[in-house]
């Protein structure tokens, strides 16, 4: 719906990209889309170790970024295909031409969301509005939390469990 040029590029972990599930959810949708994916291996540590920010984050942002430009200049719409990568759209930002316009995953998400509980109000009912947020993990709690308070802009607090 947001593309003029039919011409949409992914950037996505390796994982995303090698499953191709973009590319098949676009192409359900309109058949005559060329979708171009880029691996962004390097995106999704920068963030987790709070790098998003530093310089040394540059590189890797306008390296994929460029790679993705190469193989099809016509891209006008690209898709940030990781929960990770709306914490590095500043820098996206800064290396994405004028003329493409960027899409978060998240933003999909939560505009599909919406219209499903729109669609379904005996869904909406059910669920809890005024529900609270309990953290665990089963890894080291401090880097855990340092991550997370990242991603939500807030401190949060995390206990660590184990799974037996």
């Amino acid at each position: 719906q947001r593309t003029r040029t039919k011409h949409i590029g992914v950037l996505a972990t390796p994982g995303t990209v090698a499953s191709e599930s973009y590319v098949i959810e676009l192409l359900k949708q309109d058949s005559t889309l060329t979708v171009t994916q880029q691996a962004c291996p390097m995106w999704v540590p920068l963030v987790e170790n709070g790098e998003a920010d530093a310089a040394g984050a540059d590189y890797f942002v306008e390296k994929y970024i460029t790679e993705l430009i190469r193989q099809d200049d016509s891209i006008d719409t690209v898709i940030l295909g990781c929960t990770h990568y709306p914490l590095l759209l500043p820098k996206i930002k800064t290396y994405m031409p004028d003329n493409i316009q960027i899409v978060s995953q998240g933003e999909l998400v939560a505009h599909s969301l919406k219209d499903y509980l729109h669609r379904h109000p005996e869904m909406d009912v059910k669920c809890t509005k005024q529900g609270s947020c309990r953290y665990l993990t089963t890894e080291a709690a401090d880097k855990f939390a340092e991550s997370a308070s990242n991603f939500l802009n807030e401190q949060i607090n995390v206990e660590r469990i184990s799974l037996e």
